[in-house]
């Protein structure tokens, strides 16, 4: 029934590993995130046209789910639909618990948690998560 569903389907483990590779997900997502709203600022202040760039880039090694699906929705300030910023604080502070429970350092996720929490002060707790370019370019 989960083929119908799901691209992959794997048994990860014992109980609770599923849990464990949802962190894992949402820990890479985090960073992947931050990233792509980094490179669309850039590319907005350095006067490319940020839409050839990432149509350019994402043939490439850059290339990923996040940069294919949202740089458009970024370049053009859209940030009403996809998974919501208070669903993301709520797991990576999940996957920071467990990170200091089985000792391994996340800096990057923590900042990112920070930033989120940012935009969760700004209002936009029910934005997508790629909202976190709007950090950036919150004061133009």
């Amino acid at each position: 029934m989960l083929e119908h569903y799901a691209k992959a389907c794997n048994l990860l483990g014992l109980a609770g590993s599923g849990q464990l590779t949802k962190m894992v997900n949402q820990i890479c997502v985090a960073g992947l995130v931050q990233a792509l709203s980094e490179g669309v600022a850039f590319a907005n202040n350095a006067g490319l046209d940020a839409k050839k760039v990432f149509e350019t880039i994402s043939q490439g090694a850059a290339s990923s789910w996040q940069m294919i699906h949202r740089h458009q929705t970024m370049i053009d300030d859209e940030f009403d639909h996809g998974f919501a910023v208070d669903w993301m604080r709520k797991d990576l502070d999940i996957c920071l618990q467990e990170a200091a429970r089985n000792g391994t350092p996340l800096p990057v996720t923590s900042q990112v948690n920070d930033f989120y929490r940012e935009l969760q002060a700004m209002g936009g707790g029910r934005w997508d998560t790629s909202a976190l370019l709007r950090r950036l370019t919150r004061d133009e």
